[in-house]
């Protein structure tokens, strides 16, 4: 039994996670004093940039919604004993569904048609784009994180390939296809709040992040609300257990990464029907790995990965902020920020946490007493 679990569920939910945040920043905050800059001045600097304004804020929102998918995800998958490695590839895939229908039906159909369709072509081909490694690890015995791992390269590879070879425009020197009809854009926040007669600044910022809140209240009811969701669960704690009470444990693994390829393929309705219009390259950016650490910091619950989602909005929001206004300090700091977090959220998270349940244990005790 690992080392966080001896900790009440609430302080593994909720303390932990604030505990491993703050000495994560203790800890940036040294280096970035080293480094000859003032501690204080980055941090506000940050925390304006990415929730002083309603500009700045609107781009933490548009950030973190592509990491609620993605960390997802990889919760999903961790639920069913399985580490998802593949979140770049599926929501490449994700995208390129997205993208492929909007090219093909968004001239002849109408938004309230073309939309769904999109978000359930996205959510398809992320499935079955990790339905592939789940055969392996299930039926052949190929463990999951390689074979997710290689898929990344490959998803990569076949969207270079496609949009070179097959969907770029003849004549244009851009690696991206056509731009979609009007019918095939999701409304931007701004957008939707002016039909409320409410004034919002532009930003990418767009409906799917009602998408993403969705996503989050619908995996928790999936994993803590039916049947397929304790399956999973018990596979995922004990594989052999779970096979001995009867539940088809390689069946499971094909649910687990199937739901979890899904989430990943709906990044395509942030970045490709929110921002873009048009299908390109790089617009997942690494938010598949990003969503990894996510995951971690969220501890693997739909709450817990909203706000960490909107922690990791903020540090790229507010580290832009921070590169742009502070003389001398680089992006190249912001990203040590974000792997501080991830090393203390992950890895330190079994340090920290034996300290943390030792400093609650007398309290505990006096409870019980």
């Amino acid at each position: 039994m690992s080392a966080a679990r001896t900790l009440p569920r609430w302080a593994d939910l909720v303390l932990l996670p604030v505990v491993c945040l703050g000495v994560a920043l203790l800890a940036a905050a040294g280096v970035v004093a080293l480094v000859g800059q003032n501690p204080a001045e980055v941090i506000a600097v940050l925390v304006h940039g990415a929730f002083g304004t309603a500009r700045g804020f609107s781009y933490t929102l548009y950030y973190a919604t592509t990491f609620v998918f993605t960390g997802l995800a990889v919760a999903v998958a961790f639920h069913g004993g399985l580490f998802n490695i593949g979140g770049e590839g599926q929501a490449i895939l994700g995208g390129l569904g997205t993208g492929l229908v909007a090219l093909w039906f968004s001239a002849l159909l109408p938004a309230w048609v073309m939309l769904p369709l999109m978000l359930v072509a996205g959510a398809l081909f992320g499935m079955a784009w990790a339905a592939v490694p789940a055969y392996l690890q299930a039926y052949r015995g190929s463990h999951v994180v390689i074979t997710t791992i290689m898929f990344n390269f490959i998803a990569s590879s076949l969207l270079v390939y496609l949009l070179v070879n097959h969907l770029r425009p003849v004549g244009s020197m851009s690696v991206e296809s056509v731009a979609f009809a009007d019918s095939a854009k999701l409304p931007g926040m701004h957008e939707a709040l002016a039909w409320l007669g409410l004034e919002w600044p532009a930003s990418p910022l767009n409906l799917s992040v009602v998408l993403a809140g969705i996503a989050a209240l619908g995996v928790h009811l999936f994993l803590w609300r039916t049947r397929a969701g304790y399956h999973v669960r018990a596979v995922g704690s004990n594989a052999s257990a779970a096979e001995y009470a009867g539940i088809r444990t390689r069946h499971q693994v094909m649910v687990a990464m199937a739901v979890s390829g899904g989430l990943a393929g709906m990044v395509g309705m942030n970045e490709i029907a929110g921002v873009h219009g048009k299908l390109l390259l790089e617009f997942v950016s690494g938010a598949g790995f990003t969503g990894i650490a996510v995951a971690l910091m969220g501890r693997n619950h739909p709450v817990g990965i909203v706000l960490a989602s909107v922690l990791f909005g903020a540090l790229f929001q507010g580290g832009a902020e921070v590169a742009f206004e502070v003389r001398g300090f680089s992006r190249d700091m912001v990203v040590m920020l974000q792997g501080f977090i991830v090393l203390f959220s992950g890895a330190m998270v079994y340090v920290i946490a034996p300290m943390l349940a030792w400093a609650l244990a007398p309290r505990s005790g006096a409870a019980h007493g």
